[in-house]
């Protein structure tokens, strides 16, 4: 149970990493992303959800596996929809779009493969 709990607080924590490193380009928020949230957003993301795989029964791990793939899917779609405000001067702010294309690849890519391999265990089942 306690891996289990501690899985699923860092897979929030990454996630929330995640979102930082949108929301600062965005001017949503006045902290900056620096190195470190680049770090965890994929390390806590990833080995939080490993440690709930651990400690989790199998319907667990289907429902977060959802619910993480989900989220990754909205983080790099809201990074998506940041980098063409920025591209299209609607949104005027002179940092560094860096973080958004980083975040709209890695959680893309993760959310994308976690998606896909649910939904493949649906069209199998």
């Amino acid at each position: 149970m306690a891996l289990l709990i501690a899985g699923a607080v860092l897979v929030v924590m990454g996630l929330l990493a995640g979102a930082l490193l949108v929301a600062a380009p965005l001017g949503v928020v006045g902290a900056s992303g620096d190195f470190t949230l680049w770090l965890l957003f994929p390390l806590l993301s990833v080995a939080g959800f490993a440690l709930f795989v651990v400690g989790a029964k199998t319907a667990h791990i289907r429902g977060l596996s959802m619910l993480l793939s989900c989220a990754l899917l909205l983080l790099a779609v809201v990074s998506a929809g940041g980098l063409m405000l920025h591209a299209t001067s609607l949104l005027r702010n002179e940092s560094s779009t860096l973080s958004l294309w980083y975040v709209m690849v890695v959680a893309g890519v993760l959310g994308g493969v976690g998606a896909a391999s649910r939904s493949s265990q649906l069209d199998a089942g």
